[in-house]
């Protein structure tokens, strides 16, 4: 049995035809309302607290103890994460190898450093120097080998907790690259190889650079955790952001301002990050992302179209 739609206009007749009914818009603008009311109640609750003593909050937000805090905590975050990713694509090239020594070590690395605590890590690499007092190099099994130092002057607090940040980080990016690498269709590996490029090549020409679009999501959330995470180390007392405002209100004992110091900045931080991301994501994302709107307007304007030259004729 065969059905008819009939001509455009006909389907434009009917379609105007039909009765419309309104959105019901009390609903959601009640409750637009209300979120407002309790967020704008809420801040000016926080502005005219003078427990919060704002005053001495904006006297230390650029305080150089506060801000070479700042600069240390970048520097822990740029350079921890460069090392994470690096050692994280190793580790995830290694996960996906078809020997199964090696995809087993890169199993049990990802297993430690993502089943301990990162605090723990940062305390056991500060206090390496009880187990092993001199670093050296050398043959296992009693072989011969070079010291190269006491454990005490090559681990200091900062190298210790590089160490710690690195390697946990390492362990969560192997994760997040390896699930982007096979996200990957297989057939870009055999046109690869079909044209002559070594594994190496492949991975690094045709494999990784379609899995970033994948990658830097989760990426860009792992270097916001590790701009947070480096508050962990002030209990190596190195003088990050955190410790440095601990530090300060150690003196003068305005706790809570100095917290809020700190607050600032961390969110100014992330927020810069997470604009950062976003772009990352739109660069990358070219191509592979569909954009709903514009293609119904276009297929809308053509049906149009369509029905006009079609009354002409």
């Amino acid at each position: 049995m065969m059905h008819t739609v009939g001509t455009p206009t006909q389907v434009q007749s009917t379609l105007t035809s039909l009765e419309v009914q309104p959105r019901k818009r009390w609903l959601p603008l009640l409750g637009a309302a209300v979120v407002v009311f309790i967020v704008v109640a809420g801040l000016w609750d926080v502005a005219t607290n003078e427990r919060f003593r704002w005053p001495v909050v904006f006297e230390y937000l650029f305080n150089p103890q506060i801000l070479s805090g700042v600069g240390l905590t970048l520097t822990l975050t740029v350079v921890s994460m460069t090392f994470g990713i690096l050692l994280g694509i190793v580790l995830a090239i290694m996960r996906l190898a078809k020997n199964p020594t090696i995809s087993m070590a890169a199993g049990a690395y990802i297993w430690f450093f993502r089943g301990t605590p990162l605090l723990v890590q940062l305390i056991f690499w500060y206090n390496i120097a009880a187990l092993y007092p001199v670093i050296a190099l050398g043959l296992p099994f009693g072989g011969p080998s070079v010291a190269i130092g006491e454990a005490n002057v090559l681990i200091t607090p900062l190298t210790a907790a590089l160490l710690g940040l690195a390697l946990n980080e390492a362990a969560y990016m192997a994760e997040i690259i390896r699930s982007g690498i096979q996200a990957v269709d297989e057939g870009q590996r055999d046109a690869g190889r079909a044209i002559g490029m070594t594994d190496a090549k492949l991975m690094w020409r045709v494999v990784l650079p379609q899995a970033m679009r994948i990658v830097i999501p989760p990426t860009g959330n792992q270097v916001i955790s590790m701009l947070k995470g480096t508050s962990l180390v002030s209990v190596l007392a190195i003088s990050d952001l955190l410790y440095s405002a601990q530090i300060i209100y150690a003196l003068n004992y305005q706790t809570i301002p100095l917290l809020l110091v700190a607050c600032a900045w961390y969110l100014l931080l992330t927020s810069i990050l997470t604009a950062v991301q976003g772009r990352l994501e739109v660069r990358y994302g070219r191509g592979f992302q569909p954009r709903p709107q514009r293609r119904f307007r276009r297929s809308a304007r053509a049906a149009v179209r369509t029905g006009e030259q079609e009354d002409r004729r």
